[in-house]
């Protein structure tokens, strides 16, 4: 295995974080390898990586080493190598995919929904373990942990939970993606990206008889509604993809000129999309929780990940506009 062949496998040197050029590529390199010689699906692999991932939630739950003693402490060591197993399959699915030719819809739409398998979960089993085996906290704000006041703590904890979960990370990881997606349609054209839009898909939904394929309209629904969020979020850049079918016609005739003058104004973006996606948010979950503060965590989702999402939408949004007025 060369560096080479490595590379091979990414989607663009553009979109690739550090860490997982030197850590999670290579080695998921090597797991689509294997994979490849059993003749085994990218879909089966993502699969595989939500079992993982979501299974890392249990050993999540008991990590608190403040009651547990060492066996918390090895809960959380083996809960963060379980996440990390469940990455590298994530990365494995993709480039498998890549080295096969074995590219399908559902496999977009559900390497799109493995984060999520992966940290609702998580998320929950925080929940647990705040209520189990932090009565310090409660002590520390000066709350008895017994009856009425415990349920209350405990409810504005999931309450936030919920929120950090659904309405922080999933928009995150959904628009850093959508971010990534354009940025390689304007490097690579329509051929080197996933690019998709919800009027596609609804039409595909609409296509697609119930009778046989409940669980691919499913899918589909859920992807209607992933991609009309992502669209919901960005009116900027709809407004210049409007502009560019009106000028150009088909979107594969964009000239190269302006590919390239999006494409030095899109890359700087990069280096957000991929803080907003696993590597920060999965080294962060770690150390909040083998410090056994894990709500430490979720003010970090909430406020630090929001206001980088915020900026990287201000400024993608705002060079949109500009590009659409010179248009």
């Amino acid at each position: 295995m060369t560096k080479e062949d490595v590379k091979s496998t990414y989607k663009s040197n553009d979109t690739e974080e550090w860490l997982d050029t030197v850590w999670t590529r290579p080695i998921g390199y090597r797991w689509a390898l294997f994979f490849q010689r059993f003749n085994i699906h990218p879909n089966t692999v993502t699969i595989l990586s939500m079992i993982i991932g979501a299974g890392s939630s249990w050993f999540f739950a008991h990590g608190s080493y403040r009651t547990e003693g060492m066996d918390g402490l090895l809960y959380n060591l083996i809960a963060m190598l379980l996440l990390a197993w469940a990455n590298f399959y994530d990365s494995a699915d993709g480039q498998l995919a890549r080295m096969t030719g074995k590219k399908t819809r559902l496999g977009r739409i559900l390497d799109g929904a493995a984060s999520e398998v992966w940290f609702i979960p998580i998320y929950l089993s925080l929940v647990y373990r705040f209520y189990v085996h932090h009565d310090w906290e409660f002590r520390m704000l000066g709350i008895e942990n017994t009856g009425q006041n415990t349920w209350i703590a405990v409810s504005v904890f999931l309450a936030v939970v919920l929120y950090s979960g659904f309405g922080c990370h999933s928009r995150q990881c959904g628009i850093a993606d959508y971010y990534r997606q354009i940025h390689l349609f304007f490097l690579k054209g329509e051929a080197g990206s996933e690019l998709d839009n919800s009027v596609q898909q609804q039409k595909l939904y609409d296509e697609t008889p119930w009778k046989g394929n409940f669980l691919w309209k499913a899918f589909l629904k859920t992807y209607v509604n992933y991609t009309r969020t992502q669209e919901k979020q960005t009116p900027e850049f709809q407004r210049l993809m409007k502009k560019l079918r009106e000028r150009y016609g088909e979107t594969g005739h964009i000239s190269q000129e302006f590919r390239d003058r999006f494409r030095a104004l899109s890359l700087p973006m990069m280096k957000w999309t991929n803080i907003l996606t696993f590597n920060t948010r999965a080294i962060v979950l770690y150390a909040t929780c083998l410090a056994d503060v894990p709500w430490l965590y979720f003010f970090f989702e909430v406020v630090i990940m929001t206001a980088i999402c915020r900026y990287m939408r201000a400024r993608h949004e705002r060079f949109c506009k500009e590009l659409c007025g010179q248009l």
